[in-house]
C-alpha cells in the first residue's frame, strides 16, 4: 500500500536535453550514456602510450576533449565504479567541477590507492561525468538564524542508529 500511495505522489517531468559544444582531438568516441537509465557518460583517456601508476601515485590524464558548457551548467567528473573496486583507481578531487566558463582540456586526476602498480590504457574509460544545472546564491547577512530542530549539532549527532 505504501508504494502505491508514494507513486500517486511521483510526477516524471521530461529529461530536457542540453546542448553542449565540444572539441574531440582524440579518436576516440564522445562521452556517451551507456544505458538508457544512466545520468553520467564515461570518457576515455588519450595516451600517446601507456599510464604506469604506482601505488599511491597521481597523475592528470589526458582526454582529448574540450567543452563549452553553457551558463548556470556544470560538468562533475566522477569515478568510475569498476576502475575503484577492480583496481584501486579513483580521483583525487571527485567530484571535479568544469565551470561554464573554462575552455581547456578536460584532465583527469586519477590516484592509484592499490597496493600495486596499475596500467592506464589509450581509449579506457577512466572516469564519468555529469552535466548538472545549478543555482547563484546572494548572500543576506543577518544576525541571527531561524532555529530548527537539528539546530547546531554537527557530526555523529544523531546517534549509531
Amino acid at each position: 500500500m505504501a508504494a502505491f500511495i508514494l507513486s500517486t505522489f511521483l510526477t516524471f517531468a521530461p529529461t530536457i536535453m542540453v546542448q553542449v559544444q565540444v572539441i574531440n582531438k582524440s579518436p576516440h568516441v564522445l562521452p556517451a550514456y551507456q544505458t538508457d537509465g544512466a545520468s553520467g557518460m564515461d570518457i576515455r583517456a588519450w595516451l600517446p602510450e601507456p599510464v604506469v601508476l604506482q601505488p599511491m601515485e597521481r597523475r592528470l590524464i589526458s582526454t582529448g576533449l574540450f567543452f563549452a558548457i553553457p551558463e548556470g551548467f556544470e560538468v562533475q567528473i566522477r569515478p568510475r565504479s569498476g576502475l575503484a573496486i577492480k583496481k584501486g583507481l579513483t580521483l583525487i578531487n571527485t567530484p571535479g567541477t568544469v565551470d561554464s566558463d573554462y575552455r581547456g582540456e578536460i584532465m583527469v586526476p586519477i590516484i592509484n590507492l592499490s597496493g600495486e602498480e596499475q596500467v592506464i590504457n589509450d581509449g579506457e574509460r577512466i572516469a564519468q561525468m555529469i552535466v548538472s544545472k545549478y543555482e547563484k546564491v546572494e548572500w543576506e547577512s543577518v544576525e541571527a538564524l531561524a532555529d530548527t530542530t537539528r539546530g547546531a549539532g554537527g557530526f555523529g549527532h544523531s546517534g549509531t542508529h
